[in-house]
């Protein structure tokens, strides 16, 4: 196949990606103000500007109609990185940070059928959990609340009824760790690994590169124990769904749906809380009508939970924007850029109105979007997430300036680091007391959440 077949002839002042001059995009200005480095794009290039990316030349896609055209033509814009042609051609630095993980096959790197059927695949093996009325529904949903309450359990046997807390660290990380080890069926023995290095390969400390290796083997793993013991677990479901699947197979797709499930569903989590916190006017607005899931989308449309999307590689050329971009070359859709550009453009009608608000782009959109049961299951642990804190907590205010919270900043994602708060709990929470050793933990109704919140707690700062 020639991937890099021309549709039409460029135009003669078409100038390629690789001949351009680019600025770097991850500078001190992005990490303290990316909104800013966005508009100063925006306003020299127009709605896709060239930029350096760690050293490599890549279209940054600003304008919301531009965004949503890239994510929504798959015939066009291809996820599968043998589109790309600077990495057909050797042109990429060998060492480059990012090309190990869209090296992996998985499903989200690839494209048509290939592509249909894997989501097909974790669909399937996601309908019992997506179903309200089969007891994995029933019991995912409850215990995603029991693992909230336990958490902030933990917070009032521990620092008391008012003191400090990190909104971060001690609830929504751990929150979601539990979760994907629930629904994934990792027996205790080797959720005691994964934990920790899931943990130590989402800070992106100097242990991340072998965590995550280490993580990426423990899904293995966890493919090979559950086809030999099946559960009424998504690892399980999905080997139901397709038999072929190899454990290697199998471990890859966990491995990237765990990372999406805790980097994603947990920053979308925290943003929400924090544009509460912060007073967002329009967020605040339908939290006070009792609107949750409205207040989500408010929340992912002020600050989306990936702030760049993945890499699309163009399949022949064409025109995008004011830019004509050639076969082969990358392109980065901004979802951060796009909502500012949407924010601006409809601020007057738009976000007043419950349907505006669904435009955001914090799930993705077109074919490569977070599957429908996938979106489904994660704005039910936001909802259930958020709304627990408000629940648990009579007070709760930030310990700093909005301007001051430490983020990471990175190609892809920007989520909060911490969120520090005073906090005042409402009467009723439970306090969660760390038994003493041979003594029952009667306040932790789940023996495998007892064990894992001790895992958790170690790792707690």
């Amino acid at each position: 196949m020639n991937v890099h077949a021309h549709a039409t002839p460029p135009p003669a002042d078409g100038t390629p990606l690789g001949s351009l001059p680019v600025e770097p995009l991850l500078t001190a200005e992005f990490d303290v103000d990316p909104g800013a480095v966005y508009e100063r794009l925006r306003h020299t290039y127009g709605p896709v500007a060239p930029v350096g990316l760690m050293g490599v030349p890549v279209w940054l896609v600003l304008g919301y109609t531009e965004v949503t055209e890239v994510l929504r033509n798959e015939i066009q814009w291809r996820r599968d990185v043998r589109y790309w042609r600077a990495r057909a051609e050797g042109r990429l630095p060998r060492d480059w940070p990012l090309l190990a993980g869209y090296e992996v096959r998985q499903t989200m790197f690839m494209d048509g059928e290939e592509h249909r059927a894997a989501r097909r695949t974790l669909h399937s093996a996601l309908g019992p959990f997506q179903d309200t009325r089969s007891p994995e529904g029933w019991e995912l949903r409850a215990a995603v609340a029991r693992y909230a309450d336990e958490l902030v359990g933990v917070l009032a046997a521990e620092s008391g009824s008012t003191g400090f807390a990190d909104l971060g660290a001690q609830y929504t990380r751990p929150l979601l760790l539990m979760i994907t080890t629930k629904l994934f069926g990792c027996p205790v023995e080797l959720g005691d690994e994964l934990v920790m290095d899931l943990w130590r390969m989402l800070d992106g400390g100097p242990d991340s590169g072998p965590a995550t290796g280490r993580a990426l083997g423990a899904f293995i793993r966890l493919a090979a124990h559950r086809r030999a013991r099946p559960g009424d677990d998504l690892t399980s479901y999905m080997l139901l769904a397709d038999p072929e699947l190899s454990d290697e197979q199998l471990g890859r797709e966990l491995f990237m749906n765990a990372v999406y499930l805790n980097d994603i569903t947990g920053n979308m989590v925290l943003n929400t809380l924090l544009e509460v916190l912060r007073g967002n006017a329009t967020v605040r607005r339908s939290l006070s009508t009792g609107q949750l899931g409205e207040t989500v989308n408010r929340a992912a449309l002020a600050n989306p939970p990936v702030a760049n999307m993945c890499f699309r590689f163009a399949a022949r050329d064409v025109q995008l924007g004011n830019v004509w971009v050639r076969a082969g070359d990358v392109v980065s859709p901004s979802a951060a850029a796009a909502h500012r550009d949407l924010l601006a453009l409809s601020s007057s009608h738009m976000v007043g109105a419950t349907v505006s608000t669904r435009a955001h782009l914090g799930w993705g959109a077109g074919p490569h979007q977070c599957p429908s049961a996938a979106r489904e299951l994660g704005g039910l642990i936001v909802t259930t997430a958020v709304g627990r804190v408000l629940d648990h907590f009579a007070r709760a205010e930030l310990t700093l300036p909005p301007d001051q919270l430490p983020w990471r900043s990175g190609p892809v994602v920007r989520g909060l680091k911490l969120l520090p708060v005073r906090y005042e709990l409402a009467a009723g929470v439970v306090p969660v007391r760390r038994p003493e050793p041979g003594e029952p933990a009667a306040q932790v109704t789940d023996g495998y959440a007892r064990r894992l919140l001790s895992v958790l707690r170690r790792l707690m700062p």
